[in-house]
């Protein structure tokens, strides 16, 4: 485990993959790939109206809803992991 008070980057992951690959003491099989820490959140959206307008008899398609959530700049990086 490499600790810094940097954020890595991926070229220094593949700096560090290419000296611990070179180390005569070390047996590269036995070693993981660098990779940066990574987390994941879920997040259930309730409380979507089914009709879009009032007096609409038209409902909401999983469609209209991605297209929604894609609009708005919190949601950039998010990754669905079922169909809405």
């Amino acid at each position: 485990m490499v600790v810094t008070n940097k954020v890595a980057m991926q070229s220094d992951l593949q700096i560090i993959e290419h000296y611990v690959k070179n180390a005569d003491d070390i047996d590269s099989l036995h070693i993981e790939v660098p990779q940066l820490p990574q987390s994941k959140s879920y997040l259930k959206i309730i409380g979507i109206p089914y009709f879009p307008h009032d007096n609409s008899q038209d409902h909401l398609t999983s469609s209209d809803v991605e297209n929604i959530i894609k609009q708005n700049q919190i949601f950039d990086n998010v990754v669905f992991a079922s169909k809405p």
